[in-house]
């Protein structure tokens, strides 16, 4: 298996993405290629002693930042350290494809560079949620701030089948989130997309308000861009409120202390569910190859876990399982 990482993505590049490939090589026994600046590349393993064994370079000159336009990948950034992977890609010299750069970037370069699935009209990110139950994908998460029924219907249908392939879970509940649950609430994209999805080939159940997501009632949450992302933002910000609290109280004077230590292990398993760096990023589904998209601060734990979420991503066949889901329906325009 051969990945192929834009070394020039995120907050922490490229040092940390250099300790998470080499982590990745030695645990999972995975390629890597790392694209971006050679000299760069070289000198920082070097300057801290990170093994390039198992690690190839493709030489990119440029990288695209978070503050710049995303269509610049296509012309002006045409040389950037994510373009020249997504372009590796495209050509088999790699199996898929793991970034924590620019999102806005990232979904421009993989409609047009990596190209999407026949018959998807959007590509959508989606990512796992800890809740009480099993982990809920919730998708999309930002790529489409504006959606029509029938993309909805599909981000259902890509959100059932990852959970299948991938969680393992056999007949994956979909819901439709919304202000309510009933069948009448919602604008007119959750009405429509509601009689869509009563048709298509999901488990699906009907509206779900955001307070019943973390019960973990329902596999695959659908929701626009825009609804999903704030939905993703309050869901990050409340995680980390609760640790926090949490962690003060056990704090807070002797009698706490030693409770804190009679539950360490509940607590840092409490922590490790709310982690996102443990699942690592999330998969831009509807591309016609594997594309995942890390967190923008993801330290070398994340692209660790994002190199190995694209690794179980090709070897279990999603895209294959999204193409043949989607020949079953007939979605109008």
């Amino acid at each position: 298996m051969k990945i192929i990482v834009d070394a020039f993505g995120g907050d922490n590049a490229p040092l940390e993405v250099l300790k998470g490939s080499a982590m990745a090589v030695e645990k999972l026994g995975v390629e890597v290629v790392l694209a971006g600046d050679e000299n760069i590349i070289i000198q920082t393993a070097k300057d801290n002693s990170i093994s390039l064994d198992g690690i190839s370079i493709k030489h990119a000159t440029q990288f695209i930042a978070v503050c710049e336009e995303p269509t610049m990948i296509l012309k002006e950034k045409s040389d950037c350290s994510m373009a020249v992977g997504m372009k590796m890609l495209v050509d088999d010299e790699g199996d898929a494809f793991v970034s924590a750069g620019s999102t806005g970037a990232l979904v421009v370069g993989s409609t047009f560079i990596v190209k999407r699935l026949k018959g998807i009209k959007r590509a959508a990110l989606a990512t796992i949620l800890p809740t009480q139950k099993d982990p809920t994908m919730l998708l999309d998460v930002g790529a489409n701030s504006d959606c029509r029924p029938e993309m909805l219907t599909q981000f259902g249908i890509m959100g059932s089948c990852y959970m299948n392939k991938i969680m393992g879970i056999e007949k994956p509940t979909v819901g439709l989130l919304n202000i309510g649950s009933e069948k009448s609430k919602g604008r007119a994209l959750e009405l429509e997309t509601y009689e869509q999805l009563e048709k298509a080939p999901v488990n699906f159940i009907g509206n779900v308000e955001a307070r019943e997501i973390p019960k973990g009632e329902c596999n695959v949450i659908v929701a626009d861009g825009f609804t999903g992302n704030v939905a993703l933002k309050l869901y990050e910000g409340m995680g980390s409120f609760f640790s926090k609290t949490l962690k003060g109280m056990l704090l807070d004077g002797i009698a706490s202390k030693i409770a804190a230590v009679l539950l360490l292990k509940k607590v840092k398993a409490f922590r490790k569910k709310m982690d996102y760096s443990e699942h690592g990023g999330a998969p831009l589904l509807g591309t016609s190859k594997p594309v995942i998209k890390a967190h923008g601060s993801s330290d070398a734990k994340a692209f660790y876990n994002a190199i190995r979420q694209a690794d179980n991503f090709v070897k279990s066949q999603v895209i294959g399982e999204i193409s043949k889901s989607l020949s079953a329906i007939s979605v109008k325009e």
